[in-house]
């Protein structure tokens, strides 16, 4: 049991700079979209609401809060030692590769959205919650321990959180939809 909840503690561990990454993009209010308003077929690549800003603001954010991990990370390995553990290796480095990961994810959703005919800000359940958890994770094992029992706890809460996060962003009107 205690495993699990060192695998819980060390899921948010990881989980910390990829929800900055998703969660700072949209106070950009960017206006230069990645794709430049090209379309692949009939559809727009990315839509209207991936931007350079948006994108850029989600890696630095997230770049920030893997950084402050870093500094905190000595004296939570002090305590984290008295039970015989240490969290997942966390520098700059790879807190940048959590969140530009993380934004790689996001942007790679809108692009199948688009391919699937969605319509920007389209409700795609899942999808938008879990591919910036996709793109963390594949950017990130290999510079950092990442457990399967860690990425099942990324895929339990995430649903959960990001869905309370985008209507909490809604309501501020940061969000034009709650999802």
């Amino acid at each position: 049991m205690v495993d699990l909840w060192v695998q819980f503690v060390f899921a948010w561990w990881i989980l910390f700079p990829a929800y900055a990454a998703n969660l700072f993009p949209p106070f950009a209010k960017g206006k230069l979209p990645i794709d430049l308003g090209a379309k692949l077929v009939r559809h727009r690549i990315l839509g209207e609401s991936k931007t350079m800003e948006g994108f850029a603001l989600g890696v630095l954010a997230g770049t920030a809060v893997g950084a402050l991990e870093t500094m905190v990370a000595p004296q939570l390995n002090l305590f984290a030692a008295q039970y015989g553990v240490q969290l997942p290796y966390m520098d700059f480095f790879v807190g940048f590769m959590i969140a530009f990961g993380a934004m790689c994810g996001d942007v790679a959703g809108s692009f199948l959205k688009r391919r699937l005919g969605m319509k920007n800000g389209g409700n795609a359940p899942l999808l938008d919650q879990l591919n910036f958890i996709a793109g963390a994770v594949f950017f990130a094992f290999l510079f950092t321990e990442i457990s399967a029992w860690m990425i099942a706890f990324m895929l339990i809460m995430t649903p959960i959180i990001h869905r309370l996060s985008c209507m909490i962003g809604y309501k501020l009107k940061v969000k034009k939809v709650p999802w």
